[in-house]
C-alpha cells in the first residue's frame, strides 16, 4: 500500500488589509464556525416557536464569553507567568517586541476556557431573562460541534497544535516546522466534532431519546472532551511543563467537562433543571 504523506505549507495570511492588518485563514474560520452554529441554532428556535430576539440577544452573550474565555484561558492555562507580567497583552492584539508594543492579533485561544466562556455568557443571559438555563444550552450544544471543528481547522491553516511523528502510512509534514511526518490532530479532531453535531442534530430531529432539559449539552460534554482527551495522546504538547507531567493540560482540563457531562446526563432530578420554564 502506498504512502499517504501530505506536504502542508499553506500561508496562514490570506491577504492583507492594510500593511499590519492581515485576514487569517484562523479568523475567518473562527467567525464561519460561528455563524454557521448559529444558523443551526436559528432553524432549532424557528421550529419550536421561540422568538428569533432572544436568540439575538443570547448571540451576543455567548460570543463575548467565547471570546473573553478563550483568550484567558490560554493566557491563564498554558503561560501564566509572562501574561501576569504582560496584561496588557492578554486582552490587547499586540506583543512587546524590543522594547515597543507590534500588532500581530490574537495568537493564542483555548478551547477549555472558550467553552467555560460561553457557559457564563448563558448564565448571565439567564440572569437578565430568566430563560431556562438548560434549555439554552441544549441547544447551543447542538450547534457547537461546527464551531470547534471550524476552530481546528483553522488551526490546521496555521500549522499548529499538530501531533506527534507517526512511521505509519499516514501524516502531515508541517513544512512550517519541520519536515516530519506528524498525527494531523487538528483533523482528527474537526472530524470528531462534526460527527458530534451529526449525530446530536440526528437524535435531536428524531426524537429517539427523551428531550429533558441538560440531556443534550451532557451527551455535548462528555463526546466531545473525551474525543479531546483521547487524541491528546497524539498531540505534541504545546508547552514546555506538560512534558513532565502524566496528563497533558489539555486532558486534566477535559476531566471535569466528562464529569460535568456525565452528571447532566444520568441525573434527573437535576435542580439546574428547576431554574425556570421560561423559554
Amino acid at each position: 500500500m502506498k504512502d499517504t504523506i501530505i506536504h502542508w505549507n499553506v500561508d496562514p495570511e490570506i491577504f492583507w488589509i492594510t500593511d499590519s492588518f492581515p485576514l487569517k485563514y484562523y479568523g475567518l474560520f473562527w467567525i464561519t464556525g460561528l455563524i454557521l452554529a448559529y444558523l443551526i441554532v436559528q432553524r432549532i428556535y424557528k421550529k419550536e416557536g421561540v422568538p428569533l430576539e432572544n436568540l439575538e440577544q443570547l448571540t451576543m452573550y455567548i460570543f463575548i464569553g467565547a471570546i473573553l474565555g478563550a483568550r484567558l484561558g490560554h493566557c491563564l492555562f498554558y503561560d501564566p507567568d509572562y501574561f501576569l507580567s504582560r496584561p496588557l497583552e492578554i486582552l490587547l492584539p499586540i506583543k512587546e517586541v524590543n522594547g515597543a508594543y507590534k500588532f500581530i492579533g490574537f495568537q493564542g485561544l483555548a478551547s477549555h476556557g472558550g467553552t467555560i466562556g460561553v457557559i457564563i455568557g448563558i448564565f448571565m443571559y439567564w440572569r437578565k431573562t430568566k430563560t431556562n438555563m438548560l434549555w439554552v444550552l441544549d441547544r447551543v450544544a447542538i450547534g457547537a460541534g461546527i464551531t470547534a471543528a471550524f476552530i481546528r481547522l483553522g488551526n490546521l491553516m496555521n500549522s499548529e497544535i499538530y501531533g506527534k511523528p507517526t512511521d505509519g502510512s499516514w501524516g502531515f509534514v508541517f513544512e512550517r516546522d519541520d519536515m516530519i511526518p506528524r498525527h494531523p490532530t487538528q483533523l482528527y479532531e474537526a472530524i470528531s466534532y462534526l460527527l458530534i453535531f451529526g449525530l446530536l442534530y440526528f437524535l435531536y430531529q428524531s426524537k429517539k431519546i427523551e428531550n429533558r432539559p441538560g440531556l443534550f449539552v451532557g451527551i455535548f460534554l462528555i463526546l466531545l472532551f473525551t474525543a479531546r482527551f483521547v487524541i491528546e495522546f497524539f498531540k505534541e504538547n504545546q508547552v514546555a511543563f506538560e512534558d513532565g507531567m502524566s496528563l497533558n493540560m489539555g486532558q486534566w482540563l477535559s476531566v471535569p467537562f466528562v464529569i460535568a457531562g456525565l452528571l447532566l446526563v444520568l441525573w434527573k432530578d437535576n435542580p439546574l433543571a428547576k431554574l425556570s420554564s421560561k423559554k
